[in-house]
């Protein structure tokens, strides 16, 4: 199926200010699965310069220079058509075949590609517990775990729409039982990285769920042995299929907003976001 999504963000300055250089992740990764068609980007004011770059983690990442002039404001506005495939996330065998179940060890050629997908500055004591639990429920079986997990977040804690503002810790979000797709996605890869398997942070959009029709999306990735990254989603309970969209993906959480960059100037400002995703007929 092919899926249009419009994607504005204004800020707007009570005073005047001087833009230095932003960062733009509102260009959609590559996927078997998942291709660009058609790409717009429209910037107000004008840059002097964009500069289109692939980051440390594989990402595009557009770098705007404006020129040295005071504005009032910043529009950014990205169309983004894609084909989206169905992808079988479970269609493949796990090699070595030990590794479908946990924990277990990558293998030293891909592992140390993987160092920065297994930081456990979140798998806290409970956070492990929490995964431990649900790993014991289905007999430590990788796949089944994932399932498991996706599906008890979703069904057991209560989402929160939180648009701005970092992902709280998921200790927070497993002592209050609650929290936005980017709390569930944080809690989703903590949980397992403490049993050992690498995964990864998803900013994208979703198509599908009325909820989350018209804001930024956040889901999850791990690394399986025989079959590369696959994704699951705990605000869902599934696992990925296709109709996410998947713009950008990072070991750490908070480093894939939409626009991020600075000011010189002494203002206050406010931001409105805009999404629309639409499916387009054949």
């Amino acid at each position: 199926m092919n899926l249009k999504v419009r994607h504005s963000l204004e800020y707007q300055y009570n005073f005047p200010v001087v833009l230095e250089m932003h960062t733009l992740y509102l260009y959609p990764r590559s996927y078997p699965h998942q291709r660009l068609l058609e790409y717009n980007l429209f910037i107000d004011p004008q840059p002097s310069k964009i500069v289109k770059n692939i980051d440390v983690e594989g990402n595009v990442q557009h770098l705007i220079y404006f020129y040295n002039q005071p504005y009032n404001k910043l529009f950014v506005d990205a169309s983004i058509t894609v084909s989206s495939e169905p992808v079988n996330v479970f269609d493949f065998v796990f090699y070595p075949f030990e590794t479908s179940k946990i924990p277990f060890l990558y293998d030293n050629r891909i592992y140390k590609y993987l160092i920065p997908y297994l930081d456990k500055t979140d798998a806290t004591q409970q956070v492990e517990q929490f995964a431990r639990k649900l790993a014991a429920h289905v007999n430590y079986a990788t796949i089944p775990f994932l399932v498991e997990m996706s599906q008890h977040i979703s069904q057991n804690f209560v989402y929160q729409d939180r648009e701005y503002g970092k992902a709280y810790p998921p200790d927070d979000t497993l002592r209050d039982r609650s929290g936005s797709c980017r709390e569930f996605a944080r809690l989703f890869i903590g949980a397992c990285r403490s049993l050992g398997i690498a995964a990864r942070f998803v900013s994208g959009y979703l198509y599908g769920n009325p909820q989350q029709a018209h804001e930024l999306h956040a889901w999850a990735e791990v690394f399986l042995p025989g079959a590369g990254w696959r994704g699951f989603d705990p605000t869902e309970g599934k696992a990925v299929i296709n109709n996410h969209i998947s713009m950008g993906t990072s070991a750490d959480y908070d480093q894939l907003a939409p626009v991020m960059g600075s000011f010189l100037g002494y203002t206050t400002s406010r931001l409105t976001t805009h999404v629309d995703i639409q499916l387009l007929q054949d």
